[in-house]
């Protein structure tokens, strides 16, 4: 299968993005459903989709459609996700792909059982330089792993009434920000963490402000967070082994990385083009389809565990969990 035809579901901000990256490397789009048919249309227009529809149930009962790109705020995801794949539709799904791992877990086995691909939208998974980085790391070039940091502040604007602050749609920075510092520190750790410690600054509505996590797996290796929502920090992040250290900022969609080694030598690590970060993520998807396995949900997986037992820890439940 080459060229796939992909459906919009939640023609949003990051959805326009997609719609130039599919324009790219698919071809175009095939179909796009909105809660309006108005919105659907505007969107359609400005990205020359072939067909619209007036509602997300109308747009998954096309019968034509092999995809759903899912852009809807989180705390709609797992009813979305559930719907497409019980229609036959694969699913590339926005991060966080959803709000904790019980919800990820049913549609993991529904994906399974219906023989169909299920993978969250996360960029790094698919720039070019991780592979190139995980590499190194697993061939004990920087030394043995023992420690990785990252950093993530995002500097929202005051406003209670924002869903980045609203409860009722799992705003806080965890499932925002957090996913891509929780997802770049699993990528490079060679095994799920055991031991996790967490605190966390809450926000007025409730929801997390800024925390820090530490998390330790079998092996000894750590990672420490940094998150916040009301304050800016650089996206960084930091692979450190006993001989080596790597530093890769704007670590989201990085296209470029720096080691220094102990002995004082530095050596830069370039792969891949910021600028295409989605084409990557809809070339990957499609091979995953073409293949029909693959999309890092293990470790997509692995984030939703953390994260629930981060927010156990925090005492954070959401109104419709």
């Amino acid at each position: 299968m080459t060229n796939l035809r992909w459906g919009i579901l939640g023609p949003g901000n990051i959805a326009a993005d997609f719609a130039q990256a599919l324009q790219a490397v698919n071809g175009g789009v095939y179909a796009v459903g909105a809660r309006s048919l108005a919105k659907a249309e505007a969107f359609a227009r400005q990205y020359a989709v072939e067909k619209v529809y007036g509602s997300y149930d109308e747009l998954l009962k096309d019968d034509a459609l092999d995809i759903v790109y899912l852009a809807t705020p989180h705390s709609h995801h797992y009813e979305y996700i559930m719907r497409s794949l019980e229609q036959g539709k694969h699913v590339l799904c926005e991060k966080a792909i959803t709000v904790n791992g019980r919800q990820l877990q049913e549609a993991a086995a529904l994906a399974k059982k219906k023989n169909l691909i299920l993978a969250e939208a996360m960029t790094l998974y698919h720039m070019p330089l991780y592979a190139k980085l995980r590499q190194i790391v697993q061939s004990g070039q920087i030394g043995r792993l023992k420690m990785i940091q990252v950093s993530f502040g995002s500097c929202k604007e005051y406003d209670v009434t924002n869903r980045f602050f609203s409860k009722e749609l799992a705003g806080g920075a965890l499932l925002d920000i957090g996913t891509y510092a929780l997802s770049f520190a699993r990528y490079f750790l060679s095994a799920p963490p055991q031991e996790i410690l967490t605190t966390m600054k809450p926000f007025e509505t409730g929801v997390d402000e800024q925390s820090g996590i530490i998390l330790k797996n079998n092996r000894d290796e750590m990672a420490v967070v940094a998150l916040t929502m009301r304050a800016k920090m650089p996206k960084r992040g930091i692979v450190a082994g006993e001989t080596g250290f790597i530093t890769v900022d704007n670590f989201p969609r990085a296209d470029r990385a720096v080691i220094q080694y102990l002995d004082g030598r530095t050596e830069v690590v370039a792969d891949g083009d910021t600028a295409q970060a989605l084409a990557y993520e809809v070339a990957a998807i499609s091979q995953c389809v073409a293949r029909g396995e693959g999309g890092y949900l293990d470790l997509s997986l692995d984030i939703m565990d953390i994260m629930d037992e981060v927010r156990r820890q925090w005492n954070i439940r959401y109104p419709f969990e």
